[in-house]
């Protein structure tokens, strides 16, 4: 059995565990999704956001790129955000990093990693040049890196509060409540490093007066 084929079979196993568990599970699924939440996280094959919150499918919508960015040229991350707040209602959106990320140890170096995969670790270099200072201070590597994780988080949540999507249902609606998270590799557990409340004052410079 290849690989793939071992993918399908244990498809077909879980979905039978789910029916005799439920018989109206998937029938039910499949005509409600009501999420609370959008999750815009890493797209590394160890931070699943059902598994690590351990939350259900309809519980949870997620977008998943290379270091859990924002980029405000991203059509398909604004698509996400558009459809998560505007039409899902959804009461709270979650940045979540990890520890590790290879994505941002690629940034830190000054390989060329041609030109597409340049592009994007282009965003994450930004944020450390903001905050070059800090991160310089700190001379053990790990340390460092787990540093510009967080830093990096922050950033994102920032970008979103930018956007007219956020700003827009803060001002009509009161949510969604922005969350800055950053997952463990090495324990499991999630650590909270930013939080911005529905209506939080940025910049002026990015509030737009017209919503």
């Amino acid at each position: 059995m290849t690989p793939y084929e071992k993918l399908l079979e244990e498809n077909k196993a879980w979905a039978g565990e789910m029916i005799d568990e439920d018989p109206d599970y998937f029938n039910r699924l499949a005509h409600l999704q009501t999420p609370e939440f959008l999750w815009i996280g890493c797209s590394d094959s160890r931070v699943p956001a059902d598994k690590i919150t351990g939350t259900q499918p309809g519980e949870i919508f997620v977008h998943r790129n290379i270091a859990n960015m924002v980029v405000h040229t991203d059509v398909n991350l604004l698509s996400v955000l558009d459809y998560a707040v505007n039409h899902l209602k959804v009461k709270h959106v979650i940045v979540c990093g990890h520890y590790g990320c290879g994505g941002i140890k690629a940034a830190m170096t000054n390989h060329d990693y041609q030109h597409v995969l340049n592009m994007w670790l282009r965003n994450i270099k930004d944020v450390y040049s903001m905050y070059r200072k800090e991160l310089n201070e700190i001379k053990n590597e790990e340390q460092r890196t787990d540093r510009l994780v967080e830093l990096n988080v922050k950033e994102q949540v920032m970008h979103l509060a930018q956007t007219a999507i956020i700003q827009r249902a803060w001002a009509h609606e009161q949510r969604p409540h922005l969350h800055g998270w950053v997952y463990g590799l090495k324990d499991g557990l999630i650590k909270s490093v930013f939080e911005m409340p529905a209506g939080t004052h940025i910049d002026n410079l990015y509030e737009y007066d017209n919503l």
